[in-house]
């Protein structure tokens, strides 16, 4: 006679009813509306779905989540931006699509303007933090990489004259995203910025004959 087996021991506790990503993705939305000071505990529970046991259990303490939070955020940001700029799209209409995607983020529907999680909530917290100092030090090279990448492939295809300096270009791209991201919050009107945006592109690329 064959014995049966004995069935698998059943894990102890409850199992984790969320995920991870989603819950992430939940509180990132929470730090972004209302900065790191402004987010409570009970807020993050409440936008996750988790209590606060369940919260440290999955990211640790309210700073590792929002650290985790502005990676996510940079992770993303950057995936968008580089695929905005890949060719064969114009370094112009790639420029442009960066922008008005910017734009589209900075002012949800039927929200505040919220304006760029990274620049307006990080430069605050990173005063006295320094791991929110390097995070948001590595995003903003990161996103000046992506604008450099291109402007190089620009001067090397034509697109710009080859005396262009793509270093400077892309500091000088991303100082309009940063100033679409600060003027958002601030309460600009999204055709004032669109337009600020336009300018921006003009200076990058020349005028259009």
């Amino acid at each position: 006679m064959v014995q049966k087996s004995d069935p698998e021991p059943r894990p102890r506790g409850r199992p984790r009813a969320y995920e991870p990503g989603a819950a992430l993705s939940a509180a990132t939305a929470a730090f972004w509306r209302a900065g790191y000071g402004g987010t409570s505990l009970d807020a993050l529970s409440a936008a996750t779905g988790m209590n606060r046991p369940s919260l440290y259990g999955a990211f640790g303490d309210k700073r590792a989540l929002y650290l985790a939070a502005l990676r996510l955020y940079v992770d993303q940001a950057r995936a968008a931006m580089d695929t905005a700029l890949a060719p064969p799209r114009p370094l112009r209409e790639g420029l442009k699509r960066v922008f008005d995607l910017a734009l589209k983020l900075y002012y949800p529907a039927d929200e505040t303007p919220r304006g760029c999680l990274l620049v307006g909530t990080a430069a605050t917290e990173a005063v006295h933090d320094e791991d929110i100092r390097a995070v948001l030090n590595a995003g903003l090279r990161r996103f000046d990489q992506s604008f450099e990448d291109r402007l190089r492939r620009a001067v090397a295809e034509g697109e710009l004259p080859r005396e262009a300096d793509p270093v400077l270009l892309a500091r000088l791209a991303s100082a309009v995203l940063h100033s679409l991201a600060l003027r958002s919050r601030a309460g600009d009107k999204r055709s004032e910025l669109a337009a600020t945006a336009a300018a921006g592109i003009a200076l990058v690329c020349g005028t259009e004959p």
